[in-house]
């Protein structure tokens, strides 16, 4: 049974100026707070650090979803008005398009046209037209004529950056720097954070301690800006993103014996919705498919022993599986401990690590 807990459990106060807006220099970096579940206690260290405080036979379980360069700027052809859409998906009902979550000023009619602009704001050779609206009031287009949506993404997409960060829109780091070492599948419109700190070198010092690595995946939606908006968490409606935990994994962890530590929340999310659909627990199965799981307070985890997490938002359906994880006093103290300390919060910020 879960505990009862309003959104307003989950805020907490944060100088803006702890707001990461770049990476560290180096990756791994990054500031590390420990949180002992067993003792209660925090401690303070590096990422970097990882090979001497992990132990051999540990695991971690990372994701390996890439970040699409999801954001596209346009001209309305009619007006010359400007446009901003961040591509969501290929809809293909009731016919093939693409879906954005799109801006501009006035309202944008079905049948015009948008000319998309190159990543320096010159015209480029794309253009799309309005379909229209999902019943999210999300923008459907038509492709543009002759090219996949990956094509179109990869030649004058921009990367879709929380709206928290404000060094302006592409740093040139930004491409490298917003997507983690071992991206491999592309289908994500934001980072799972918590694998940015990882860097080759680290990777290979991990396994020459005896840590061995393994991958699931989730694509990152939209939805995981989504704030709660209702008082009463249970109340909340968790959006719906595509997961993955392969054959290969599944045997990884099951194999496992040390302790099994997620890196993110994503990779959480995944395993618990697999072990949800396993039919022999504990041993955990092979599953895709998508999840809308919502992690509070009271979830019973089946898989991991261990979360690897940058610092959330307040008010946040990443906060409160946190809490769920760590306990929710626990939880509270090491953000309190965190900003007190002067950590960097959210994306390309520091880390914790809960054992």
């Amino acid at each position: 049974m879960a505990e009862e807990f309003q959104i307003n459990d989950f805020d907490y106060a944060l100088p803006e100026e702890l707001i990461a807006q770049e990476p560290c220099v180096k990756r791994d970096d990054a500031r590390l707070l420990i949180v002992d579940r067993k003792s209660q206690s925090l401690q303070h260290r590096h990422i970097f650090e990882l090979p001497e405080i992990l132990r051999p036979q540990d695991l971690l379980i990372l994701n390996n979803t890439k970040v699409l360069p999801a954001r596209l700027l346009g001209i309305r052809a009619a007006t010359g008005g400007k446009w901003e859409g961040l591509f969501l998906q290929e809809n293909t009902e009731p016919e093939l398009n693409w879906e954005f979550l799109a801006h501009t000023r006035g309202y944008i009619k079905p049948g015009e046209w948008i000319e998309l602009l190159d990543r320096e704001n010159n015209p480029s050779p794309y253009r799309i037209q309005v379909r229209g609206r999902t019943t999210d009031h999300h923008l459907l287009t038509s492709p543009v004529v002759g090219h996949n949506y990956p094509e179109v993404l990869d030649a004058i997409g921009h990367v879709p950056l929380p709206h928290y960060i404000r060094h302006g829109k592409d740093n040139a780091s930004d491409l490298q720097r917003y997507q983690t070492v071992f991206a491999q599948s592309a289908g994500s419109i934001a980072a799972p954070t918590a694998g940015l700190h990882f860097t080759p070198e680290l990777l290979n010092a991990l396994k020459a301690a005896g840590i061995d690595q393994t991958f699931v995946t989730l694509h990152v939606g939209a939805g995981t800006f989504s704030p709660v908006k209702v008082p009463d968490i249970s109340k909340h409606v968790m959006h719906s993103e595509w997961c993955e935990v392969p054959i290969s994994t599944a045997n990884i962890i099951n194999q496992c014996k040390g302790r099994r530590i997620a890196v993110g929340t994503t990779s959480m999310r995944t395993l618990e919705t697999a072990a949800l659909h396993s039919n022999s627990p504990p041993l955990l199965q092979p599953w895709s498919g998508t999840t809308k799981l919502f992690i509070r307070p009271g979830f019973r985890f089946q898989v991991a022993d261990g979360l690897l997490t940058n610092f959330h938002l307040p008010r946040s359906t990443l906060l409160i599986l946190i809490a769920a994880f760590a306990g929710y006093e626990l939880t509270m103290k090491a953000y309190v401990d965190a900003v007190q300390s002067h950590y960097r919060f959210f994306s390309y910020g520091d880390a914790m690590l809960i054992l």
